[in-house]
This record gives structure tokens, C-alpha cells and sequence, in this order.
């Protein structure tokens, strides 16, 4: 005889994050400093066969690129932020001066959700009781960000400019160490993109060797171009 069956445990379910968390700037940057960096060092490769212009011209795109990259990510994050500490400024003071008002519209936003007219107030009432949770209520709806939860414009440019120089310097090594053939870099490049696209897929649903690959052509593709546009330009030059 079987014992009477235990209450029924409850369903939990999680979902990956689709924000990409930290790996999607990461990966992304890594990857806009591979592709533009290969790219950049194919063209000049297809100009000229000498080693110091490469290095050289390698080294050039990695600072630019990752100094640009972390310029426009602290305007970037920066003028959001602002953006949104002024809303912010603003909904505090609209809470101040009208709080009847601000927590009506708490509550017509959740009865708007489908709660009870008189639970939505209920809720709303309880809410507004903190002016400080309130506020983060109110912000999180109506602008999609917390007050004390603004990303940092040091932060973020410190890690745009690490995760592009990463990426940049992968093509260049193989010239650095002493290797004279575009070859070596060009593979050990194409492998990183590889590398690369196929972290990608933990931010989707595509298949690790679709993304791999699709990465892989998209770089490939960039430089080859380069590649024949420094041939062409370095016929008519040098």
C-alpha cells in the first residue's frame, strides 16, 4: 500500500538573460576590435610587405579604435545618464508637489495590469507610504531605469576600450613575435572569430557553429575586401 501522495512542489522556471549581461558589451567590442583590426592590417598587408608598416599600422588601429570606442561609450552612457537623472528630478518633484495625483496614476497603472480597482488603490496607498520605493516604482515604469541603478560612464568606457583593445590585438600578435606572412594572423584571426561568434550563441537561439561561422564570414569578408583595396592602392603608389 502506497503512502498519500505530498503536496505538490511548485513550478520554477528560469530564463536565460536577454540583456546579455556583461558578456554582450564583452564579446561585441572583442569583436568590432578583431574584425575592424584584421581588416586594417589585410589592407595594409596587401599594399606593402613590410613588416614595420604593418606593425605599425596595427598597433595605430588598436589605439585609435579602442580610445574612439572609449570616448563615445562615456558621451554615451553619460548623456543617458544625465537624461535620466533629470526625469528623474523631475518625477520626484511631481511627487512632491502632487502626491494625490501620483498615486492615482500608481494605481491606474495597476489596474491597467488587470488588478481590482479597489486592491490597485489598496496597493498603490501602501506604495506611496515611501516616497523613496515609490519614486523607484514610478521611474522603473514610466522610464524603464531604477534611481540608484544608473550604469557608470567610467565603467563602461574602461570596459569598451579593454574588450576592443582584446580583440585588436589578436591579428597583430603573429607581427609583433617576428612572423613576416599575413597568413599566420590572418588564421589565428579567423579562429577567434570563430571563438567569438560562437560565445554569441549564448545570447540567442542559433546553433554555436551557425553563429561560429557567420562570424567567421563576416570578418573574412571584411578584410579580404581591404585586402584587395590596399593591393589595388599600393600597385599605383609604391
Amino acid at each position: 500500500m502506497t503512502g498519500a501522495p505530498g503536496p505538490e512542489l511548485p513550478h520554477h522556471h528560469s530564463h536565460r538573460d536577454v540583456t546579455g549581461g556583461w558578456l554582450r558589451p564583452a564579446v561585441f567590442g572583442a569583436m568590432d576590435g578583431l574584425v575592424s583590426n584584421f581588416a586594417l592590417i589585410a589592407g595594409v598587408a596587401g599594399g606593402t610587405a613590410d613588416t614595420r608598416v604593418i606593425s605599425l599600422a596595427g598597433i595605430a588601429g588598436l589605439a585609435a579604435g579602442a580610445f574612439s570606442m572609449a570616448g563615445g561609450e562615456y558621451v554615451s552612457v553619460a548623456s543617458q545618464s544625465e537624461l535620466a537623472q533629470a526625469e528623474i528630478a523631475v518625477e520626484r518633484r511631481e511627487m512632491a508637489i502632487h502626491p494625490e495625483e501620483e498615486q492615482a496614476e500608481l494605481a491606474a497603472l495597476y489596474e491597467s495590469r488587470g488588478v481590482d480597482p479597489e486592491l490597485a488603490a489598496e496597493v498603490a496607498r501602501q506604495i506611496s507610504r515611501n516616497p523613496e520605493q515609490a519614486l523607484e516604482v514610478h521611474t522603473l515604469n514610466e522610464l524603464g531605469v531604477k534611481p540608484g541603478d544608473l550604469p557608470s560612464p567610467v565603467t563602461a568606457a574602461l570596459s569598451s576600450f579593454l574588450s576592443f583593445a582584446v580583440g585588436a590585438l589578436i591579428p597583430l600578435i603573429p607581427y609583433l613575435a617576428g612572423v613576416t606572412h599575413l597568413w599566420l594572423s590572418a588564421g589565428l584571426s579567423m579562429l577567434a572569430l570563430f571563438g567569438a561568434g560562437a560565445l554569441v550563441a549564448r545570447l540567442t537561439a542559433r546553433r554555436w557553429w551557425f553563429t561560429g561561422l557567420r562570424q567567421l564570414a563576416v570578418g573574412a569578408v571584411a578584410a579580404a575586401l581591404t585586402w584587395g583595396l590596399g593591393s589595388l592602392i599600393g600597385a599605383n603608389l609604391l
